[in-house]
């Protein structure tokens, strides 16, 4: 059994907003809400960025057209004691994804992590 890094994205939709940055703190604060009352305190959400097609410099991967926001958000959620990559997978993204009803959820990566990298030892 190892334990496994799960980089997952979800496209996330605010209605009845005016920017990029008031859209960005609206999913974060709503993502947030609803994985912590589903007890998922260590999953971690950012905003995505994306590269420039022109310049390169990256940017925050939210668009808003019609007062409506979508915004990538990417999660990711340390497995404990799984049986491959794909076990890993598929247990992140059915925790993730009942907390996160009717919200489209992508898993992008999976890392195996050894003993050093593992963020509970972090913490302590």
């Amino acid at each position: 059994m190892s334990n496994y890094l799960v980089a997952m994205e979800a496209a996330w939709l605010v209605r009845d907003i005016d920017d990029v940055e008031d859209a960005i703190g609206v999913a974060v604060s709503e993502a947030g809400r609803r994985l912590n009352d589903a007890g998922l305190e260590y999953v971690d959400i950012n905003v995505e960025s994306i590269p420039c097609p022109y310049c390169g410099d990256p940017f925050d991967r939210a668009l808003v057209a019609a007062n409506t926001a979508l915004v990538g958000l990417g999660v990711e959620m340390e497995v404990l004691g799984a049986d491959s990559d794909q076990h890993a997978r598929r247990i992140a993204k059915s925790e993730v994804g009942g907390a996160l009803r009717e919200v489209p959820l992508e898993v992008l990566e999976t890392f195996e992590l050894d003993g050093e990298e593992d963020r509970s030892s972090e913490d302590e």
